[in-house]
C-alpha cells in the first residue's frame, strides 16, 4: 500500500451537515488523520492520471464502489493542496468542496505521475454587468501587435520581482515541421499555482477581486504600487480580461503551462473553442475543466500534431519558475501577416514597451550606455519559425519605433509634471525638432504611406508653412504605467500654444511629446484608450510645474514663460535655414493669388543650400511638383524688404523649362526647396534632350489597302487616290501622340494632318482637294479616297503637320514635317487606231514593222491596252509576226514576214494588207502593199561524192547557191559564203549573184592509230546570221605524226593505265615502276630521243630525271591518305597535245578501331532516338574499312543504364560497310548523360547521350480561383490559372513551343484571355481570365494546349455565368410620337430608362453621364462638335426609373433632325447610343420675303426698258419667323404698288407699266415669282427721290395677318447724271453691305464679350452661393480658397465617411441573384439600428437570411433549377399574412392589461427598410418580415419576458415566441433556457446589417456640395482667365472695325453730298429719314477703345 500512496489524489465527496452527529470528511481516496481505515472508491487502476474522462466520472460519482485501504500506523504522511499547502486539521475543515488534495509522504516530493484537477471557472458577476462597456478591438491585422501586447502585459506583471534579467519571449512557430502552427509566449516570472490558474481562467475577475489562495489566512490584497519614474511598476496585468481575449482573437485553443515559483509541481490548463462546443452540445458544464498537474518535463500526454511542445516542455527542467501561453488553431490570415509584416509588428510592439525596454530616458543612441537606470534588464525576444533558416528580433534592436525617431531627432527636451486633484501623478516631456536648411527633421512614421493629394505650385510656396513639420498630429502620445495607450492622443496644453510670442508660429509644429501617468488614471478594459485623461489634465485645478534635472523637487514657476523662453532658445540656436546671395531688385508679382502677398518680393542672383551654391543660368531639376520640371534658373525670389544677403526658411525659384521649343514661354516659379540636389548636369541635359524627341520631325505614310503611290507616278485619269494612314514621328522614327504637353495648366498642343492636291498648270497651281484629318487612336491620322481626277497633267499631294487652333504649320520657330508627293494624270483607254508611217514595198521572208496610233474615246492619243492581240491578213501570201511592242501611244506589230513563191516576172504584185486587234470598238483597218523577193534565208551546197574524201594535207571545192525563204535564188549586193572545217582557217567566197564554186585549203589532222577521221565542212553567210549553217561530211586518210601515249607499270604484270582510267590503291601507299610509250598516226611505235623526251611533263611532279624519261621511265607517284577523295594525274608531249591522264582512287587499310557516330546527341525520356547510330572499322588514317559484313551482327552487344535492348536493331548497311544502330530508347533511369558501351569481339566504343524529359502529352492545373465559380457577365476572373507542361510521367516538360488556350463549352461562351500562352521556361502558364461574355447559365473551360500541330489535353474548370445587374446595355426612349415640332418651339419631355442585362431599369447612375444630341442630319454617328444636353433634375411625383429631358429647344430651321441619346459612364468604354428621327415643320406663317435681299433699284425717266426695271427673277416666299417656308397651303393673290416715305406723302408716284398704280400675281402653295416689273416710259416721278415699292399677300384662309415686304428705289430723270448715279448707288450698295459686316463683327464680340461677363458672373455669384451655404452648414470658408484647400476640406470628410463605413455593421451574406422579380436575400432586405436587437433577431432568423425572395413563384422555381436545388426561395406570391397590425398583447381597446417591465416590443417594428429598395417594395418587405417574425416580441431581458409571459397567459391570451436582448429566447410554447434557447456570439452569425447615422447623410451632402464648390470655383478661374485672355484680342477687333466704320461712313457721306449735288430737290432728300440705309444712318458716338481694361 505504501508504494500506491504517493500516486493517489483524493477528492472531498462533500462535507456532512454540521447538525448532524459525528460528522466526519469522507475521503474518496485516502485515509483518515487517525489512521483509522476509511472507505475509496478507487477504480481498478492504480494511476488515475491515465484515467479516460469516463472513468474519472465515474470515479468522482458517488454512487460507486469504494475500495478501502490503510496506512501503517508508523508511516508518516502528509496532506497538501495542489498547491503543496499542508492542509492540518483547521485548514481541513476549510477545505471546499471536491477540492483535490495529495496523500505524499513529504511536502516537497515529486509527483511520479500527471494529476487531473477539476476546476470551476464560472464567470465572474462582471461579465453580465460589463460586458458591454469595453469590447475588445478586434477589426484588421493592426489588432495583432494589440493582442500580443495583452500577453506581455502578463509576463512583466509575473516577472516584476526579477533581481536578474526580465525574459519575455515570443515564439512563432509557423514550420510545419513543428506541427500544426502555434504561438508561444513564456517569461521567467513568477508562475502561477493552480488556484491563480484557475482565477487566471475566471472571465472579468480582475486582480482587486480575486483570491490568491485556497485559505483566507494565505491570500494577499492588492497593493498600490509606489511610484517611480516614468510609471514603470509593470502594474498592468489589470483586469483579468486581456489575456482571454487575446488568446481567442489569435487563435481556437490556448494552453498555459506555469510552474510556480519555489514549486516542484507544473500546471498546465487547455482551453479551446472546440472543447467548449462539444461540452455544450453533450449538455455539459461548459465552464468546468481541469488543470494537469505534472512535474517538469513530463510530455507523455503530448499528442504527435502537437509535438512542438515537447521541446517546449523538455526546457522545463531546472527552471525555478516560468509561464508558457501556447496558442493554436491560428487562421491563416494572421499567420499571414505575422510572417510578411514581421518588421511592423515588433515595430509596434517596441513602440509600445519602448521605455520598459530602453529605461527611463528612452533609446537614445547618443548616450553610451544601454539603458538610462538601474532597473534589472528587460529582453523581449521575437523568434519567427517558418522556414529552415529561424528569424529572431529582439525589441531592443528596434531603431525605426517612433519614440526612437522622435528621441534621436531631438536637439532639446523640456520636461514638467502635472498633478491632479485626485493626487494623480503625470510626467510630460517635450522634445524639439529643428528646421535644416530645407526640411523639418520631425520624424515621420516609416510605415505611414503619405495621402495622394494633387499638388498645386501654390501649395508649398513658402517652406516655412504652419503645421509643414507636425502637421495635424497630435503633440502628445501618452503611456500609462510605463506602456503605451495607442489610440489616445493629446494635440496639446493652453501654456505651449501661442499667444503673443515672438517666436515664429512654425516653431510650434517643431516638437513632440509624451505623458507618462499612473495607475489613478483609468484605461479601458482592452488598454487601447484612456478614459477621461485629457479631460482631467485640462481641468483648472491640475497643477503644472517644471522638472528640473539639478533639482530633486519640481521647480514652481509659470510654466507658459518657461516654456515660451525655452522654444525661443530652441529656435535661435538649432535651426537652419537658405543664404540667399546677390540682392538685385524688388518687384511686385501680380500672379500671386493673395494680394498681400504681392508684394514686396525681393530677388536675388544667387543661394546657398545644404552646402551648395545655385546661381541664375544653371540648368536645375525640380521635384515633388505636379511634375518634374527641367529649366534654367532665371531669378530667386524672397518674400519681404531686404536689401543685401541674407538667411531665411522658404523663398522661391522662377525657372525658364526646357527645352524653349517645346514649354510655354511663361516661367514656372516653384518653391526653393523642390531643387532636386541630387541631381547631375548631365542626367539634367539627358532628359532635356530626351524631352526634345517629344517634337515631330516626320510624316510616315502608310497605304492600308496596298496601292502605294510610287514617286513620280502616272495614273489614268479617273484613278482614285488612297486611302492613306499617316503618323507623326520623333527624330527616333518613333510615333507621338496627337496631342504634345507643353506644360502648364493647358493640355499641350493638339496636332493634325492636312492633306492637299494641287494641280499643276503651267505657271500656276490650282487647288483641287483640301481636308484636314483629326487624330484617331491607335490609328493615327486617316484619309479616304481621293476620285475624279480627270484633267491631264502634273498633281502635287501635300501633306502637313498643322495646329488644330489655326492650321499653323510652324510651331516654337520650327516648322512642322511634312509629305510631299508628286504624280501625274494620263489619258484613258484605248478604244481605235490608225495605222502609222508604213512602206508600201515589202520583202518576203523579211520582217518589217506595222505602226498602230491608239486613241481614247476622248481622241487623245493613248496607250495600247494590255496584252493585246493582233489579227493580220495579206491575200495570196501566208503571214505572221513575231510580236507586238507599245512605246507611248504606238503600238507596233514587230516582226511582220510574208511568204510564198513569187513569180517569175520582175515586176512587183499588189497585195491588201488587214489588221484588226480585237477589243476595240473599231477594231480593223486595211492598207496596199508591193512585196519582192526576200533576204537570203538559206544555203545549198553541192558535191561530187558525198561524202567527200581527202587526203589529209589536200585541198577540197564546193558548189553553193543562196536561196530565201521560198526557196528562191536570191542576189544582193556584198552577199559573201563563208567555209569552216575543223583545224583548217575559214575561207570567205562573194555570192552577190546567188550562186559561187569554193575551193578549201590544204587540211592537216591529228590521226591516231593510223584510222581515217571524219570532218564536217560547214558553210554560213557571216553578214546574214539569220541563215542557217550547212555541214557536209570529209573523210581524212592519216599521215606519220606521234599522235598517240601509253602508260603502264612494270612492277605489276600487265598493268597497262587506260586514259583517264581510275586506279584503285591503297590509301598512304607509293605508286612505282611507272613508264611510257609513244605511237604516230598509223599507230606504229615512235623511238624516245632526247628532244622528244624533254617535251615530256608530268602533273605529280616538276623536276624530272631526263635520264629516265629517255628510257621511258616515270617518276613515282605518293598516294593520298583519305579514301574520300580521287585525285587526277597526267602524262603530256608538246603542250599536251599527245597526252594520258588516269585517275587514283585511294583505298582504306586494315581495321583498327570500331567507330560509332550519333546522328542526334540528346534524346526524350521514352522516345526512340531519331536517326540511327553508325557503327564501321577505320584503319589507322580514319577510312572507313569494309571489313564488316552482314554476319558480323551476333557478334556485337550494347549496355547502358535503363537502355530498352530488346528494342536496339543492328541493320546492316550494305552501301557503308557499317551497321546502323536503331530503336535506341531509355525506359528508366534519371535524366542527364548515358554512356552506351558497343562491343564487337575485342574492339569497344563508348557514346554519350543526353536523356531529357519526355514528349508532352497533358496539361495539369497548378492553381486556380477557388470553387464553384461564378462571374458576372462581363467581369474577369481575378485569380488566374496556373497550368503545368507535362510529360505522361508527370515529368514538367518545358517545351517552348507549347501554346495554351482556354476553350468555352459551349461556345456561346466569349471568353477574352491573353491566349494562345506561350509557356516559359519551366513549362508553365499562367493563364488570366481578363473578361467573360455570355448569356446567363453554366459553362465549361476547357484547357488545351498545342505543341506543333499536336492538340495536348488539359483540366476543365466548371463555370456559372451570371448577369451583370450594374451593366447598362441598352437606352429606352420614350416621347409623345404624334406631337407636332414647330421650328422655335419646345421638345416634348423624352424619358429615358437605363436597362441592365437582366431587363431591369438602372436607377443608380449618374444623371450627368447621360446627354443628349441634336444633329440636322440623320447618321449612325454624330459630329464630334454638337454639344450635349444634360437631363433634368426629378420633380415631385415623377417615375424614378427614369431620367428626364424636358423643355428643350426646338431648332429654328426646318429639316429632320436625329436625336441622340447616350450614357458614357467611363471614357475607356463605349457609349450607349439611342437614336431618334424627328421632323420640324416651320411654325406659324407671318410674313412674305424674298428668298435672297436684292439691291437697292434705281430707275429713270426714259424709254429704254433695261434702265426701267424695278424687280427681275425674284421669288417670293410665306414664311415664319424664322425665315421657314411656311405657305404650303395657301393660295391667293400678292397686290404690288408704291409708295412715297411717310413725311413725303404728296409727291407724285411712279407708274408701273401700262400706266397703273398697282399690279397683282397670283400667289400659289406660298409662292409667287415676278419674271419682271418695270415702270412705265417716261413715268411720273420727282427727280432723285426716294420710293417704296410694296407686296402685299392676301390668301384666302389667312392664319394671322402677314406682314408686306417693302423694297424701297430710286427715281431719277436727270439724263446726264444717270451713269454717274448709277455708279453711286452701287458703290453706296457696296459700303452699306460693308458696314453691315462691320456692324455684325461688333454685334458678334459684344454678344461674346455679354456672354462671357455673363458666364463671370454666373460663376461668380455660384461660387459665393455655395461658399455661402456651406458656412452656413457649419464648413467655414470666409473668403474664396485654392483647389488645395479645398481638396483637402474634401478629403478629410471623405476620410470620415470611410471610417463610418468601415466601422458600420455590414450583413456579411453575399448576393449573385438579379432581375425584376428579385427582390433579394433576407439577410440584405432590412437593416437594425440596434446592436442587441439586431444580434437576438438574426439569431431567431438564422436559418432564413440567406433565403432569396421573390415576386413571383415562376421566378422562384427558376433560382430553384438554376442552381440545382441548392438554393432556398420565397416567392411572395406564396405567402399569405393577416392584414392590419394588431397590437401587442397586453394592450385591449387600447389600454394596457398590465404595466410590463422590460420595454416589450415587435421585433418586426425594429426593422429599417433600405432607401435604395423602390417605394412599391416597402409593402412587400413588410410582408416578407411579416411572415418570417410573425408577432415575435423583443424584451430586455430574460426575467422581465418570463414575467411578461406569465401575465398575458393568465389573462388567457396567447402569447408569442419572446427575445431577449441578452441574447436569450422564450419561445411560442414557454419553453426558454439551454444552448438551443441561447444565442452564440455575434461573430459566429450572419447578422444585418446597420443604417447609416444621420451624421454620415450629413457628411456626404457636405462631400457632395464641397465637389459642386470645387467644380464652381474651377469653373470661375477657368471662365475669368478665358475672358481676360479674349478681352485684348477683342479689343483689337473691336478698333480695327470702328475704324472701318468711320473709314465707310466718311465714303457713304461723300456719297450723298454727291448724290445730293446730282438732285434736283437736294433739300427733300431722304437722307435723315428713319428708313434710310444703314449706310447713312446718322454717326453714332463711338466707345473710347484707348484702353482695353475699359472694354
Amino acid at each position: 500500500m505504501r508504494a500506491y500512496l504517493p500516486q493517489l489524489s483524493r477528492r472531498l465527496a462533500g462535507k456532512s451537515h454540521p447538525h448532524q452527529p459525528n460528522h466526519r470528511k469522507v475521503l474518496h481516496a485516502g485515509v483518515s488523520c487517525g489512521g483509522r481505515r476509511a472507505m475509496a472508491s478507487l477504480p481498478d487502476q492504480t494511476n488515475c492520471g491515465t484515467d479516460s474522462p469516463a472513468d474519472q466520472r465515474s470515479y468522482f460519482s458517488a454512487s460507486r464502489d469504494r475500495k478501502e485501504f490503510a496506512v501503517p500506523s508508523l508511516e508518516t504522511f502528509v496532506l497538501t493542496t495542489t498547491d503543496r499547502i499542508v492542509v492540518d486539521t483547521d485548514k481541513f475543515g476549510k477545505l471546499k468542496d471536491k477540492s483535490t488534495v495529495y496523500l505524499l509522504q513529504n511536502k516537497d516530493q515529486f509527483l511520479p505521475a500527471s494529476i487531473k484537477e477539476e476546476i470551476d471557472f464560472v464567470p465572474h458577476y462582471n461579465t453580465l454587468i460589463k460586458s458591454g462597456t469595453n469590447e475588445y478591438f478586434t477589426e484588421g491585422q493592426k489588432s495583432l501587435p494589440c493582442s500580443l501586447a495583452e500577453l506581455v502585459d502578463n509576463a512583466l506583471s509575473a516577472t516584476a520581482n526579477n533581481t536578474g534579467v526580465r525574459m519575455i519571449e515570443i515564439k512563432l512557430l509557423f514550420d510545419k515541421t513543428f506541427g500544426k502552427p502555434s504561438i508561444a509566449v513564456s517569461d521567467n516570472g513568477c508562475g502561477m499555482t493552480s488556484k491563480q490558474l484557475n482565477n487566471w481562467a475566471v472571465y472579468r475577475l480582475s486582480k482587486f477581486t480575486r483570491e490568491n489562495s485556497t485559505f483566507e489566512s494565505e491570500r494577499e490584497g492588492y497593493v498600490q504600487p509606489e511610484h517611480v519614474p516614468r510609471s514603470l511598476n509593470s502594474d498592468i496585468s489589470y483586469f483579468g480580461v486581456g489575456g482571454k481575449r487575446a488568446v481567442f482573437h489569435m487563435g481556437n485553443s490556448v494552453r498555459m503551462i506555469s510552474k510556480p515559483m519555489g514549486s516542484p509541481d507544473v500546471h498546465e490548463l487547455v482551453l479551446s473553442n472546440e472543447e467548449f462546443q462539444k461540452k455544450e452540445q453533450n449538455k455539459e458544464d461548459v465552464y468546468r475543466g481541469t488543470i494537469l498537474n505534472r512535474m517538469p518535463g513530463d510530455f507523455s500526454h503530448i499528442t504527435d500534431d502537437e509535438h512542438f511542445l515537447r521541446s517546449i516542455i523538455a526546457e522545463e527542467t531546472g527552471e525555478n519558475g516560468f509561464s508558457v501561453v501556447v496558442i493554436t488553431g491560428i487562421s491563416n490570415e494572421h499567420i499571414k501577416y505575422l510572417k510578411e509584416d514581421f518588421d511592423e509588428w515588433t515595430r509596434e510592439l517596441a513602440h509600445i514597451y519602448h521605455y520598459y525596454i530602453h529605461g527611463v530616458n528612452g533609446n537614445c543612441k547618443k548616450s553610451v550606455f544601454q539603458r538610462s537606470d538601474d532597473l534589472p534588464r528587460i529582453d523581449i525576444l521575437v523568434t519567427l519559425c517558418a522556414s529552415k533558416s529561424p528569424l529572431q528580433m529582439n525589441l531592443r534592436d528596434v531603431k525605426d519605433d517612433m519614440q526612437t525617431l522622435f528621441i534621436n531627432a531631438a536637439k532639446d527636451t523640456f520636461e514638467f509634471r502635472a498633478e491632479t486633484s485626485e493626487k494623480g501623478i503625470v510626467e510630460g516631456v517635450l522634445r524639439y525638432h529643428p528646421f535644416l536648411y530645407d526640411r523639418e527633421t520631425y520624424p515621420k512614421d516609416p510605415y505611414v504611406k503619405p495621402a495622394t493629394v494633387d499638388n498645386d505650385d501654390n501649395d508649398e510656396r513658402e517652406a516655412g508653412a504652419i503645421g509643414q513639420a507636425r502637421g495635424r498630429r497630435d503633440i502628445f502620445e501618452c503611456f500609462w504605467n510605463g506602456r503605451l495607450i495607442p489610440y489616445t492622443t493629446i494635440s496639446e496644453f493652453d501654456w505651449c500654444q501661442k499667444k503673443g510670442s515672438k517666436v515664429p508660429p512654425e516653431c510650434y509644429n517643431r516638437f513632440s511629446g509624451v505623458l507618462f501617468t499612473d495607475g489613478k488614471f483609468l484605461v479601458n478594459a482592452n488598454k487601447l484608450k484612456f478614459m477621461k485623461l485629457e479631460k482631467q489634465l485640462k481641468r483648472q485645478d491640475t497643477h503644472f510645474t517644471l522638472v528640473d534635472r539639478t533639482q530633486k523637487m519640481p521647480k514652481r514657476c509659470n510654466i507658459q514663460k518657461e516654456f515660451t523662453q525655452w522654444l525661443q532658445n530652441c529656435h535661435e540656436k538649432f535651426d537652419k535655414e537658405v543664404k540667399f546671395i546677390g540682392y538685385r531688385d524688388t518687384v511686385t508679382r501680380p500672379e500671386v493669388e493673395h494680394k498681400k502677398k504681392q508684394h514686396p518680393w525681393a530677388v536675388f542672383s544667387s543661394i546657398e543650400l545644404d552646402g551648395k551654391r545655385y546661381d541664375t543660368g544653371q540648368i536645375v531639376k525640380c521635384q515633388k511638383t505636379p511634375q518634374i520640371l527641367y529649366g534654367t534658373v532665371e531669378d530667386f525670389l524672397l518674400y519681404g524688404n531686404y536689401e543685401g544677403d541674407v538667411f531665411a526658411t522658404g523663398g522661391e525659384v522662377k525657372i525658364k523649362r526646357e527645352p524653349k521649343e517645346l514649354y510655354d514661354e511663361n516661367p514656372k516659379v516653384i518653391p526653393i526647396t523642390k531643387i532636386d540636389r541630387t541631381a547631375t548636369d548631365d542626367s539634367i541635359k539627358k532628359h532635356i534632350e530626351n524631352e526634345r524627341k517629344k517634337l515631330p520631325e516626320h510624316l510616315n505614310v502608310d497605304w492600308p489597302e496596298g496601292n502605294p503611290l510610287p514617286e513620280n507616278a502616272v495614273l489614268l485619269a479617273g484613278t482614285p487616290l488612297g486611302p492613306l494612314q499617316v503618323e507623326i514621328l520623333n527624330s527616333d522614327k518613333v510615333s507621338i501622340s496627337s496631342r504634345i504637353s507643353t506644360g502648364g495648366q493647358r493640355l499641350g498642343i493638339q496636332l493634325s494632318v492636312l492633306l492637299k492636291v494641287v494641280h499643276n498648270v503651267g505657271t500656276e497651281d490650282k487647288e483641287v482637294f483640301r481636308i484636314t484629318a483629326p487624330y484617331v487612336a491607335k490609328k493615327g491620322y486617316g484619309f479616304t479616297k481621293i476620285e475624279n481626277l480627270k484633267s491631264l497633267g502634273k498633281y502635287t499631294l501635300t501633306l502637313n503637320t498643322v495646329l488644330n487652333e489655326n492650321d499653323a504649320t510652324f510651331y516654337g520657330g520650327r516648322e512642322l514635317p511634312s509629305y510631299k508627293h508628286e504624280f501625274t494624270i494620263k489619258e484613258g483607254n484605248a478604244e481605235s487606231f490608225t495605222f502609222g508611217e508604213l512602206r508600201t514595198s515589202q520583202r518576203v521572208g523579211v520582217p518589217f514593222n506595222i505602226p498602230l496610233q491608239m486613241e481614247d474615246c476622248y481622241g487623245h492619243h493613248t496607250k495600247p491596252p494590255p496584252e493585246i492581240q493582233c489579227v493580220i491578213r495579206c491575200s495570196h501570201l501566208e503571214l505572221n509576226y513575231e510580236t507586238t511592242a507599245c512605246s507611248g501611244n504606238l503600238l507596233t506589230i514587230k516582226g511582220v514576214k510574208l511568204k510564198g513563191k513569187l513569180p517569175n516576172y520582175p515586176q512587183s504584185k499588189n497585195y491588201d494588207l488587214k489588221v484588226t486587234l480585237p477589243g476595240l470598238k473599231k477594231d480593223t483597218q486595211t492598207v496596199k502593199i508591193t512585196v519582192n523577193s526576200g533576204n537570203p534565208y538559206s544555203l545549198f551546197v553541192k558535191s561530187k561524192t558525198p561524202p567527200v574524201e581527202v587526203e589529209n594535207g589536200n585541198p577540197v571545192s564546193f558548189k553553193i547557191e543562196v536561196h530565201d525563204e521560198a526557196g528562191n535564188i536570191t542576189a544582193n549586193p556584198k552577199q559573201k559564203v563563208r567555209c569552216q572545217i575543223s583545224g583548217l582557217p575559214s575561207m570567205m567566197k562573194d555570192c552577190s549573184t546567188g550562186k559561187v564554186n569554193l575551193e578549201t585549203k590544204p587540211i592537216n589532222l591529228k590521226i591516231v592509230n593510223g584510222e581515217s577521221q571524219q570532218l564536217k565542212a560547214t558553210f554560213d553567210m557571216p553578214s546574214q546570221k539569220q541563215v542557217p549553217q550547212v555541214t557536209t561530211e570529209l573523210i581524212v586518210i592519216p599521215s606519220n605524226r606521234i599522235s598517240r601515249m601509253e602508260l603502264f607499270c612494270k612492277a605489276e604484270e600487265n598493268l597497262v593505265f587506260r586514259n583517264n582510267e581510275k586506279i584503285d590503291w591503297q590509301a598512304g601507299g607509293v605508286l612505282e615502276n611507272l613508264f611510257y610509250k609513244l605511237y604516230n598516226e598509223a599507230g606504229r611505235e615512235v623511238q624516245i630521243t632526247g628532244e622528244i623526251a624533254s617535251n615530256i611533263e608530268v602533273t605529280w611532279r616538276r623536276d624530272i630525271d631526263q635520264r629516265g624519261l629517255v628510257t621511258g621511265r616515270l617518276p613515282d607517284l605518293q598516294v593520298p591518305t583519305h579514301v574520300h577523295e580521287e585525285h587526277f594525274y597526267q602524262v603530256s608531249y608538246q603542250d599536251k597535245n599527245v597526252s594520258c591522264c588516269f585517275i587514283v582512287v585511294p583505298c582504306p587499310g586494315e581495321p583498327v578501331r570500331l567507330k560509332a557516330t550519333l546522328a542526334q546527341s540528346t534524346v526524350k525520356l521514352g522516345e526512340i532516338l531519331p536517326g540511327h547510330i553508325k557503327l564501321v572499322f577505320v584503319d589507322r588514317y580514319d577510312n572507313v574499312t569494309k571489313k564488316l559484313t552482314a554476319t558480323c551482327v551476333k557478334s556485337f552487344s550494347v549496355e547502358a543504364e535503363g537502355l530498352d535492348k530488346p528494342n536496339i536493331n543492328f541493320t546492316w548497311m550494305e552501301s557503308t560497310s557499317s551497321y546502323a544502330v536503331t530503336g535506341v530508347r531509355f525506359h528508366s533511369g534519371s535524366l542527364g548523360s548515358r554512356v552506351i558501351c558497343f562491343s564487337y569481339r575485342d574492339f569497344a566504343e563508348n557514346v554519350v547521350l543526353k536523356v531529357t524529359p519526355g514528349v508532352p502529352s497533358q496539361l495539369k492545373l497548378v492553381s486556380g480561383p477557388e470553387q464553384p465559380l461564378q462571374v458576372l457577365n462581363g467581369h474577369g476572373i481575378p485569380t488566374p490559372f496556373l497550368v503545368q507542361l507535362c510529360d505522361e510521367w508527370g515529368n514538367p516538360s518545358p517545351d517552348q513551343n507549347m501554346t495554351v488556350e482556354i476553350r468555352s463549352s459551349p461556345l456561346t461562351l466569349k471568353v477574352t484571355d491573353d491566349s494562345p500562352l506561350p509557356v516559359d521556361a519551366e513549362g508553365k502558364a499562367c493563364v488570366v481570365v481578363n473578361n467573360v461574355e455570355g448569356s446567363k447559365g453554366y459553362y465549361v473551360l476547357e484547357f488545351k494546349g498545342s505543341l506543333n500541330g499536336k492538340s495536348i489535353p488539359g483540366p476543365s474548370v466548371n463555370l456559372t455565368l451570371l448577369p451583370d445587374p450594374n451593366k447598362p446595355i441598352r437606352l429606352s426612349v420614350y416621347y409623345d410620337t404624334s406631337a407636332r415640332l414647330p421650328a422655335g418651339g419646345k421638345f416634348p419631355v423624352f424619358s429615358v430608362t437605363v436597362l441592365s442585362e437582366d431587363e431591369s431599369p438602372i436607377t443608380t447612375l449618374n444623371p450627368a453621364d447621360l446627354s443628349m444630341v441634336l444633329c440636322e442630319r440623320v447618321s449612325s454617328t454624330l459630329p464630334e462638335t454638337v454639344a450635349g444636353l444634360k437631363c433634368c433634375k426629378p420633380i415631385k411625383d415623377e417615375r424614378k426609373d427614369c431620367y428626364q429631358f424636358r423643355e428643350e429647344a426646338i431648332p429654328a430651321r426646318v429639316g429632320e433632325y436625329t436625336i441622340e441619346f447616350s450614357l458614357q459612364t467611363d471614357k475607356t468604354e463605349d457609349q450607349l447610343r439611342n437614336q431618334i428621327s424627328v421632323n420640324v415643320v416651320a411654325n406659324e406663317p407671318i410674313k412674305l420675303e424674298p428668298d435672297y435681299q436684292p439691291q437697292t433699284p434705281i430707275v429713270f425717266y426714259c424709254t429704254d426698258i433695261a434702265n426701267r426695271i424695278l424687280v427681275e427673277n425674284m421669288t417670293l416666299k410665306i414664311t415664319d419667323q424664322f425665315g421657314n417656308p411656311a405657305g404650303q397651303d395657301l393660295n391667293g393673290k400678292v397686290f404690288i404698288s408704291i409708295k412715297s416715305p411717310k413725311v413725303e406723302r404728296n409727291r407724285s408716284v411712279p407708274l408701273f407699266e401700262g400706266k397703273t398704280s398697282t399690279k397683282e400675281i397670283s400667289l400659289k402653295e406660298g409662292n409667287v415669282h415676278i419674271d419682271s416689273l418695270v415702270i412705265m416710259e417716261n413715268s411720273p416721278g420727282e427727280n432723285g427721290s426716294r420710293y417704296i415699292l410694296l407686296f402685299r399677300p392676301e390668301v384666302t384662309l389667312p392664319p394671322t395677318s402677314l406682314s408686306t415686304f417693302e423694297l424701297p428705289f430710286h427715281f431719277y430723270n436727270d439724263a446726264e447724271n444717270q451713269q454717274k448715279t448709277f455708279e453711286l448707288m452701287k458703290k453706296k450698295d457696296e459700303l452699306n453691305d460693308a458696314f453691315k459686316r462691320c456692324n455684325k463683327i461688333i454685334d458678334s464680340i459684344s454678344k461674346q464679350r455679354d456672354l462671357l461677363e455673363n458666364e463671370v458672373k454666373d460663376t461668380t455669384e455660384k461660387e459665393l452661393s455655395l461658399r455661402n451655404e456651406l458656412n452656413r452648414r457649419g464648413v467655414k470658408i470666409e473668403h474664396p480658397i485654392s483647389i488645395t484647400h479645398i481638396q483637402e476640406c474634401q478629403k478629410k470628410k471623405t476620410s470620415e465617411v470611410e471610417r463610418i463605413e468601415k466601422i458600420r455593421r455590414v450583413c456579411s451574406i453575399s448576393n449573385s441573384f438579379s432581375g425584376p422579380d428579385v427582390l433579394g436575400m433576407v439577410g440584405q432586405l432590412a437593416l437594425v439600428a440596434d446592436d442587441d436587437a439586431a444580434w437576438v433577431i438574426s439569431w431567431h432568423l438564422q436559418g432564413d437570411m440567406d433565403c432569396l425572395v421573390t415576386t413571383t413563384t415562376a421566378a422562384a422555381q427558376k433560382i430553384y433549377n438554376d442552381t440545382g436545388d441548392n438554393q432556398q426561395v420565397m416567392p411572395l406570391d406564396g405567402i399569405l399574412v393577416q392584414r392590419g397590425n394588431r397590437p401587442l398583447p397586453h394592450i385591449r381597446n387600447s389600454q394596457e392589461l398590465f404595466n410590463p417591465p422590460g420595454n416589450p416590443i415587435f421585433a418586426k417594428d425594429l426593422l429599417i427598410y433600405p432607401h435604395k429598395q423602390q417605394s412599391c417594395d416597402y409593402d412587400k418587405l413588410g410582408k416578407v418580415f411579416k411572415n418570417l417574425l410573425g408577432d415575435t416580441i423583443l424584451m430586455d431581458d430574460l426575467n422581465s419576458a418570463t414575467y411578461y409571459r406569465k401575465a398575458v397567459v393568465e389573462r388567457d391570451i396567447q402569447c408569442p415566441t419572446i427575445l431577449t436582448r441578452k441574447g436569450e429566447m422564450v419561445s411560442a410554447k414557454g419553453k426558454f433556457g439551454g444552448a438551443q434557447n441561447r444565442a452564440p456570439s455575434v461573430d459566429k452569425l450572419k447578422v444585418f446589417g446597420a443604417p447609416l447615422p444621420q451624421h454620415y447623410n450629413i457628411l456626404k451632402e457636405e462631400i457632395d456640395l464641397v465637389c459642386r464648390y470645387r467644380t464652381a470655383v474651377e469653373e470661375k478661374e477657368k471662365v475669368e482667365k478665358d475672358f481676360k485672355d479674349r478681352r485684348v484680342k477683342w479689343f483689337d477687333e473691336l478698333l480695327q472695325n470702328n475704324l472701318k466704320k468711320d473709314e465707310i461712313t466718311k465714303k457713304l457721306q461723300e456719297i450723298e453730298r454727291e448724290l445730293a449735288s446730282a438732285s434736283v430737290r437736294p433739300g427733300k432728300r431722304a437722307s435723315g429719314n428713319s428708313e434710310e440705309s444703314p449706310g447713312i444712318a446718322i454717326k453714332r458716338a463711338r466707345k473710347s477703345m484707348e484702353n482695353p481694361e475699359m472694354f
